[in-house]
């Protein structure tokens, strides 16, 4: 303790220069945790997204076909069927359910009020694979699919749009000129990641969709694409296997045939982008680490520089009775007092800016206790580091030649 106090008293005598000294690692350490942060946001956004979408799911879609040579878009194909996906669900041990889709852009109307949205069909299951719950109402069942029922369950924004405050359910809407009863609305999710309003949508029973929106050149039967939820985390790219070996059966596709369906495997692309991320946030780190580096040099300038301002006085203590072992712990310590206060601070302000960012620029920021410890750490092994040879080069000086110093 006796040693901490000299280091402050030493420190104090010469504020200013201090100050300027710390600079460097309070830069380094501000910038560090909150570029640790956002790239934490960013990866919490990511799983966000991808969770949105549903968990352990795999997207099964037509291959585009391919006339004249030219490749259609993914998805244009009417190669899958509402069979295919009740097959899927019934003859495969590791798919949990699964729900088929079939997709328009379409006018709603209700009284004077009208809205383009996006119109899906599918079935109940559609609920557990996309994450959606109930604000009011019901979701229609699987009688009502197989009735083709002209029912719909409607999202907040649809709801907003064409209701405004009152109460939509069991009211009647148009749907390119076909009445729907509204029997239910989804719980408000706001825009994803990439800005989509996750409440513009309306729900309606698969088959009811196949004969009112139905594409030129589709049979009643065909389906845009059919999202499968494996049991597990583990089960997922065993799902996977079982989906085409069932569909190239199904489909009465011979050896050396190319598949007419593509899978997309949404875990994958979970990976993949929080891949992405981490990279980035390792690059930030190391880049805001930099300043750390930097801020080491400077404790180790003025540490030298207090070295030679202070021969006189480490003479007198080594003609007092102080071994060269106390010299350089008192150095020593005043390099990482130095360094400490200025990671404190440097923590402070990286916390003070990373709430900012979230503030001002609404970009979600994670504080991580890790980055805050990892910030901390780094910043006094950077005082020991660079504190090293100032502390060396003191003890080393010759007691009778640094009392002749004036």
């Amino acid at each position: 303790m006796e040693i901490i106090k000299t280091a402050l008293r030493s420190l104090m005598s010469n504020r200013t220069r201090s100050l300027l000294t710390m600079l460097g690692i309070i830069i380094g350490v501000g910038a560090v945790i909150t570029m640790v942060a956002i790239g934490l946001g960013a990866s919490m956004q990511v799983e966000e997204a991808i969770s949105n979408f549903g968990s352990n799911l795999l997207i099964v879609m037509p291959a585009p076909p391919n006339s004249t040579g030219a490749r259609g878009a993914a998805g244009s194909g009417f190669s899958l069927t509402l069979d295919d996906s009740y097959a899927i669900a019934e003859d495969t041990f590791y798919v949990a359910r699964t729900a088929p889709e079939v997709n328009a852009s379409a006018q709603a109307i209700y009284g004077n009020s009208n809205w383009n949205t996006s119109v899906t069909g599918s079935t109940p299951d559609i609920m557990q694979i996309r994450n959606w719950t109930m604000a009011s109402g019901v979701m229609f069942t699987e009688q009502d699919v197989r009735s083709g029922t002209k029912v719909c369950v409607i999202g907040q924004t649809v709801a907003k749009e064409l209701f405004g405050y009152a109460d939509p359910i069991d009211a009647t809407i148009r749907i390119r000129n076909v009445p729907f009863r509204v029997i239910g609305m989804t719980t408000k999710k706001g825009a994803n990641s990439w800005g989509q309003d996750q409440d513009d949508f309306i729900l309606i029973p698969v088959t009811t969709a196949q004969h009112r929106l139905s594409r030129s050149g589709a049979n009643n039967n065909s389906v845009r694409r059919i999202n499968v939820q494996a049991k597990d985390e583990h089960s997922v790219e065993l799902a996977e296997k079982e989906i085409i070996t069932l569909l190239r059966q199904r489909h009465k596709l011979t050896e050396g045939m190319d598949n007419d369906f593509t899978i997309r495997n949404m875990t994958e692309v979970e990976e993949n982008m929080t891949n992405t991320v981490n990279v980035m946030s390792i690059l930030l780190g190391s880049v805001a680490s930099i300043s750390l580096l930097v801020g080491g040099i400077g404790i180790m300038n003025i540490m030298l520089v207090s070295v030679s301002e202070r021969t006189r006085e480490i003479g007198i203590r080594m003609a007092v009775g102080a071994r060269p072992s106390n010299v350089r712990v008192q150095f020593l310590t005043e390099s990482v007092v130095l360094s400490f206060l200025g990671g404190a601070i440097g923590i402070l302000i990286g916390v003070g800016i990373s709430k900012a960012v979230t503030i001002f620029f609404g970009w979600i920021t994670v504080i991580s206790p890790h980055s805050i410890v990892l910030a901390a750490g780094f910043s006094a092994f950077v005082g020991i580091l660079f504190g090293l040879w100032p502390a060396w080069k003191a003890s080393n000086l010759d007691p009778i030649e640094a009392l002749r110093t004036e």
